[in-house]
């Protein structure tokens, strides 16, 4: 019984003041983070995209891995994945002009592909589309949009 009086303080003690586990997080999901920078430099995406998202589990708060990760994501393709990333970085620090650039330049290349999708002229089915003619100035119709 008077093991058990002792341990309860003890035991009372951890619930009320955890191991300090975020602080080991953050400096694991430091070096995951420099692992992920460095294999991104050689064009590594896959193995980056998997260190950022393993550091940012580690370490949910962090912007800079999330900004990484947009960068990754972008890299690959996966632009939602990669929108929301950037995302992330930017509610965890607004005022991050690195992270604020990065970000207008995405949102402006997936612009410029969301218009380019939507744009696409539909492949034609047997002959391709007549060219448009020219109005007696000379311009195309495209011309005078």
């Amino acid at each position: 019984m008077t093991r058990f009086r002792l341990l309860t303080p003890f035991v009372l003690s951890l619930m009320v003041f955890p191991a300090p586990a975020s602080a080991d997080n953050e400096k694991d999901a430091k070096k995951v983070v420099a692992f992920g920078i460095d294999v991104a430099r050689r064009g590594l995406w896959q193995e980056a995209r998997f260190r950022f998202e393993q550091a940012a589990s580690l370490n949910p708060d962090s912007a800079s891995t999330f900004n990484n990760l947009g960068v990754t994501l972008e890299q690959q393709g996966e632009f939602e994945k990669a929108r929301a990333a950037y995302e992330r970085a930017l509610q965890l620090e607004p005022k991050n002009v690195s992270i604020q650039q990065n970000y207008d330049l995405f949102r402006e290349a997936d612009e410029k592909r969301n218009r380019k999708l939507k744009g696409a002229p539909a492949k034609p089915a047997t002959a391709p589309a007549p060219s448009p003619s020219p109005s007696p100035t000379g311009e195309t119709k495209e011309n005078r949009r």
